[in-house]
């Protein structure tokens, strides 16, 4: 077995109050089927070593019918398990897809209705059926997404932003499905929007579908945000604070920042970097200082409740998507990474 060291890095800084300390380790059952194993001192399961850094809640991610199995409803109540046998909350994250659902991609499930009335029936039955296995399984997620960053709309066609009243009812009726099911106490219910730092983008998407009356602020409980330094120069740390803030005063719902990365290293950056960001080494000691102000950002905005480090384990995918060629918060040789443990600090 290959293992990954993790070692605590004990460190004094101001204390935050979020609620939500967490990571996304939704691959953490791949990597442990080719041979990959976690350490911090001595090999240890991932979540013990998690808990143990700080973290409270970890985040998966859920895909309807994908072909391999990976990150299905099976899949994911088996990670849950182990989450909750160690005292860690569950933020569920579903993708509403067989695959990647992001800005660029919003596929509808196959099989899945092409009509706006039988879409809206399926997603109700879907969201209550997911919920409802969870329950089964004696797992009660802390926070259910319904949807993973949905600027541009989800279950395309129907659900583009082509027709904002269909983003509306769509949201409206996976919502209903989770209110309606047997999990106690309820989940909390997130809306989760790409590019936190830029408020007209959050501005425009909120007005938009709640001005169509079907979706209301009661169907959800909280905003979630994507907020990566390394797609757009305009990302400032400054820029998310004005983003929520507003967003804190227009709507008054929690906010969590629901993935975030830094990396240890970025030689040739697709995009540069925000002017704000630019002081923090691409290093170790760089992931713990954009982790504590990123919590610091939200610890200073009102509902500000949760941020989540996206896929800090991931070793077959050391770049997360990046142009940046690792942003882990473990080695993938084996050497030791410290930056974990900041979430101990937030």
């Amino acid at each position: 077995m290959r293992s990954l060291q993790i070692f605590a890095l004990l460190v004094t800084v101001v204390q935050c109050s979020l609620t939500y300390k967490g990571v996304d380790w939704s691959s953490l059952l791949i990597e442990e089927a080719a041979g990959y194993s976690y350490k911090s001192g001595t090999t240890q399961p991932l979540e013990t070593i998690l808990k143990n850094s700080g973290v409270n809640t970890v985040r998966q991610r859920l895909w309807v019918n994908p072909s391999s199995g990976d990150y299905d409803l099976a899949y994911n109540i088996k990670l849950a398990k182990r989450a909750k046998a160690a005292g860690l909350g569950l933020y569920l994250d579903m993708h509403l897809s067989d695959t990647w659902a992001d800005p660029g991609h919003q596929a509808t499930p196959s099989g899945w209705p092409t009509d706006i009335n039988d879409l809206a029936w399926e997603l109700y039955n879907y969201t209550l059926d997911v919920s409802n296995s969870f329950a089964a399984a004696s797992v009660t997620p802390t926070i259910i997404s319904i949807g993973n960053e949905i600027t541009a709309g989800l279950l395309w066609p129907l659900g583009s932003t082509s027709s904002y009243a269909n983003i509306a009812r769509l949201l409206h009726s996976a919502s209903a499905g989770i209110k309606d099911s047997t999990l106690s106490p309820k989940p909390k219910i997130l809306i989760h929007l790409d590019n936190g730092w830029n408020w007209a983008t959050q501005e425009y998407f909120y007005t938009t579908v709640l001005g169509e009356g079907t979706l209301t602020t009661s169907d959800f409980d909280i905003m979630g945000v994507s907020y990566y330094p390394f797609y757009n120069s305009q990302a400032t740390l400054a820029n998310l604070k004005t983003s929520l803030t507003n967003m804190a005063s227009n709507w008054g719902k929690g906010l969590v920042v629901a993935e975030t990365d830094w990396p240890v290293s970025c030689p040739d950056p697709a995009y540069a970097f925000p002017s704000d960001t630019t002081s923090i080494p691409k290093s170790i000691v760089g992931q713990e200082t954009w982790v504590k102000d990123v919590a610091s950002v939200l610890d200073g905005v009102s509902g500000g409740v949760g941020l989540f480090y996206w896929e800090p384990a991931w070793i077959q995918n050391a770049a997360l998507g990046s142009s940046c060629p690792d942003n882990l918060m473990v080695e993938q040789s084996g050497a030791v990474r410290a930056s974990l443990s900041v979430f101990g600090s937030i």
